[in-house]
């Protein structure tokens, strides 16, 4: 019941805050909203390549090739071969990933260890190319050398961790 009165409470807040900084404060909603519109803008190439190229990898199969090859690696350091397709997709897309989660549980069951796992790896982890494309290519970014591959030794050291912790 009281969570429901945190926004507008937070929203009267940052009136009272504004007009005791004698600070025009719809002039300041307008403007911002008026720059989060074109940083939407900016940013829809970059989600239509990612959504597509994800699509690609799903409509022609080379997902589930991927998903085959990684089965004996991921075998080898201990995770369940449910968990194939999730590692391979959370870093393209949350969406599709949070699907995947869903059927591991619907397949698994709520309590097993594939679904435990899928849960802590979607949780804790980042869409690294989606969120990469699109905050990069938003901000203008040309030179992002090390920022991928950095973004994905971070995302192996997390399931790593997850496969560990769960």
């Amino acid at each position: 019941m009281t969570a429901s009165y945190l926004l507008p409470a937070l929203t009267v807040l940052c009136i009272l805050c504004g007009l005791r900084a004698r600070v025009d404060v719809y002039s300041a909603f307008v403007r911002g909203a008026k720059e989060g519109l074109l940083t939407l803008v900016n940013m829809l190439p970059y989600l239509a390549a990612i959504l597509t190229a994800v699509a690609l990898l799903r409509e022609t199969g080379l997902l589930e090739r991927a998903e085959h090859l990684l089965r004996p690696v991921l075998a080898a350091i201990g995770l369940p071969q449910e968990t194939a397709a999730l590692v391979l997709l959370r870093p393209l897309s949350g969406s599709a990933s949070l699907a995947l989660v869903g059927d591991v549980i619907r397949t698994c069951g709520v309590d097993s260890r594939a679904a435990r796992l899928c849960s802590v790896i979607s949780g804790a982890s980042e869409t690294v190319f989606f969120t990469g494309s699109l905050y990069l290519g938003a901000a203008g970014v040309r030179r992002s050398r090390y920022a991928v591959p950095v973004a994905l030794l971070a995302y192996l050291a997390g399931v790593l961790a997850a496969a560990w912790l769960a």
